[in-house]
C-alpha cells in the first residue's frame, strides 16, 4: 500500500515522499517499513510501543492512534510528524 513519509523522516527513504509497504495491521506495515528502511521505525513508535507525542497517522483520512488497526491493500497511509525547536 501507499505510504506518504513526512520530510523529516524522507533521509530513511532516500527522500522519496511516497513509498510501497505492506502489512495486515499498522504494527505489521510499520515493521516492514522498517525492515526497507532500517530505523524508520524508531523515529514513530517509542520504546512503550506506542505512537510517539509529535507523530500523527492517517488511513484513509482517519486519525488512528493504535498499532492494531487492520488494513486493506486499498488503502492509503499518511504520516505527518510535528517539527519543533526554537
Amino acid at each position: 500500500m501507499k505510504v506518504l513519509i513526512p520530510g523529516p523522516l524522507r533521509s530513511y527513504t532516500g527522500e522519496r515522499n511516497k513509498v510501497e509497504a505492506a502489512g495486515a495491521t499498522l504494527a505489521a506495515l510499520l515493521a516492514d517499513l522498517d525492515r526497507r528502511y532500517p530505523g524508520i521505525r524508531f523515529r514513530m513508535i517509542d520504546e512503550q510501543d506506542a505512537i510517539r507525542r509529535h507523530v500523527r497517522i492517517f488511513i484513509n483520512g482517519e486519525q488512528v492512534r493504535a498499532l492494531n488497526v487492520p488494513l486493506r491493500a486499498s488503502d492509503e497511509i499518511i504520516i505527518l510528524q510535528a517539527l519543533s525547536g526554537g
